[in-house]
């Protein structure tokens, strides 16, 4: 039964996040089970999670963009540099600039028959430049002091605005990947884009699209995130490219593509969330931090290679009890 649902992909990360708090509420106690940690959480899963997101959908269609922590640092100056005089517009603009980078993205990869990495490489240095230049290489700051209080103040208990819009993003994403012809048309481009264009899928445009709107997700984080900080810098906010990536592996998303899912991710996004709050309210030093967060990477990487999976699934079968029943009358004289 265990196994069975380990090896959900969906199923597994949420798996580890009770054992990560299981853990932590043996060593830490109430010192780290309190409203300030699952606080800390919740915020950490609005600033990582549409990254992630953003990521996951691109390596769900087989692909892997690198610029989203461009993306997230450029769209966020933009929409501080809009929303001094109109926040709701600032956020518009940032969506905006995101999905044009994407679309330009995917349509130079699907184009002209590019990899992946080194077009989105290239995206993430064209971003940061841009970025600034719209700057003047300078930090801008939000000038409506207003915004950061209804950006972070809790709502319902510890959970805020952000946490709020992270969460209809990715239940948005679920609906669409669970339940459209869109979604069931990604995870086919993902899994075999050669199979799914016989079946009548365009593959093209499926990557087009996901990288689209992986670029208006990476925007979405990047604007709330800034309008949280009351402040943008052009920096790439390089620290969230691997924390992203690593919250797709943990949330079952297969570097190979064509399977995970957006509920996957989010559970992948809490395991890193909750680990990272949990061991600060310990007080752990943060390369302690990541070599944790290395440690749930490489015991998730171990269980998904083939072959040990297909071992643990015949070590499964050999425990079950026999299934038939021996006649009582076929006893040994």
């Amino acid at each position: 039964m265990m196994l069975r649902l380990w090896n959900n992909r969906t199923v597994r990360p949420y798996l580890i996040l009770v054992l990560t708090v299981a853990v932590f509420s043996l060593i830490g106690g109430t010192k780290v089970l309190s409203t300030a940690t699952v606080y800390s959480v919740l915020q950490h899963f609005a600033t990582l999670g549409p990254v992630a997101l953003a990521l996951g959908l691109t390596i769900l269609a087989r692909n892997f963009d690198l610029s989203v922590a461009g993306v997230v640092g450029l769209a966020g100056c933009v929409a501080v540099l809009v929303g001094n005089a109109h926040p709701l517009l600032g956020v518009v603009a940032a969506l905006a600039v995101g999905g044009a980078f994407g679309l330009v993205q995917g349509l130079i990869i699907v184009r002209l028959n590019l990899n992946s990495i080194g077009v989105t490489l290239g995206g993430l240095l064209t971003a940061t430049g841009l970025a600034f230049v719209a700057t003047g290489n300078q930090e801008v700051r939000l000038l409506r002091p207003e915004i950061p209080a209804l950006m972070d103040s809790p709502w319902l208990g510890p959970i805020s605005l952000r946490v709020l819009i992270a969460v209809a993003l990715f239940a948005l994403a679920a609906i669409v990947v669970t339940r459209t012809r869109a979604g069931r048309d990604l995870l086919a481009a993902g899994s075999d884009p050669k199979a799914a264009l016989v079946a009548g899928v365009q593959v093209g445009a499926v990557v087009i699209t996901a990288f689209a709107i992986a670029g208006m997700c990476s925007a979405l984080g990047g604007a709330l995130l800034s309008y949280s900080l009351a402040a943008a810098s052009p920096l790439p906010l390089s620290n969230t490219l691997v924390p992203a990536a690593a919250a797709a592996i943990i949330g079952g998303v297969s570097l190979r593509g064509g399977r995970g899912s957006p509920v996957g991710i989010a559970g992948g996004v809490l395991v890193l969330s909750a680990l990272q709050s949990g061991l600060t309210a310990l007080g752990v030093d943060p390369f302690v931090q990541d070599i944790a967060t290395g440690g749930v990477l490489l015991v998730v990487g171990i269980f998904d290679g083939g072959e040990l999976r297909r071992r643990m699934n015949d070590f499964d079968r050999f425990l079950r009890p026999t299934r038939f029943q021996t006649n009582p009358s076929d006893k040994p004289v």
